[in-house]
């Protein structure tokens, strides 16, 4: 999968920036319900990840992110690649900041940290939860969305289109309901 496919009334609204965000999401969901196992297309992945990292900073800080995500380095990549990316200069130093401490953390007391309970007393919990991602001027859902509109490889298509581009890649007919 070569392309970013979002639908054209995602696209054409640009009174909200997560609507084409959405779209993506919705594409990549769509086809990985319907067992796709082909390779998604790197932007759109990245689209995806940079909104499920910024949900989960919205929901609950940093650390809800490191728990939620259980610390994964192909995440971590692709979560710094796209906020390179979207030209989020001060969110990737953030972000950075943030990698650098929790791999510098006891590996031990991660480990329990992802495997216990996230709520209740919870001294890693605290030691993650930096918060100052709310302090810098980038919006990044903005950035996310002005990002893919920007893309040389987006297909925008009406949703009829999505759906038999998702039966084109995956070689089979799909139930529209």
């Amino acid at each position: 999968m070569d392309n970013v496919i979002v639908s054209q009334d995602s696209f054409d609204n640009t009174l909200d920036p997560s609507d084409i965000i959405a779209s993506n999401i919705s594409f990549l969901n769509v086809l990985s319900e319907e067992g796709f196992e082909g390779k998604f297309c790197h932007e759109a992945e990245i689209s995806y990840y940079l909104d499920y990292y910024t949900d989960q900073l919205k929901k609950g800080g940093f650390s809800l992110f490191v728990y939620n995500s259980g610390w994964n380095d192909e995440l971590i990549a692709l979560i710094q690649e796209g906020l390179a990316n979207i030209q989020a200069p001060q969110q990737l130093a953030f972000f950075n900041k943030q990698v650098e401490f929790i791999n510098n953390y006891d590996a031990v007391k991660l480990a329990r940290f992802l495997e216990g309970d996230y709520y209740g007393k919870n001294p890693t919990r605290e030691a993650f939860g930096n918060n100052d991602f709310n302090k810098l001027p980038e919006d990044l859902t903005l950035l996310n969305a002005n990002w893919l509109r920007s893309l040389t490889n987006l297909q925008v298509l009406t949703i009829e289109q999505m759906f038999e581009a998702i039966e084109q890649l995956l070689g089979r007919t799909i139930s529209r309901e």
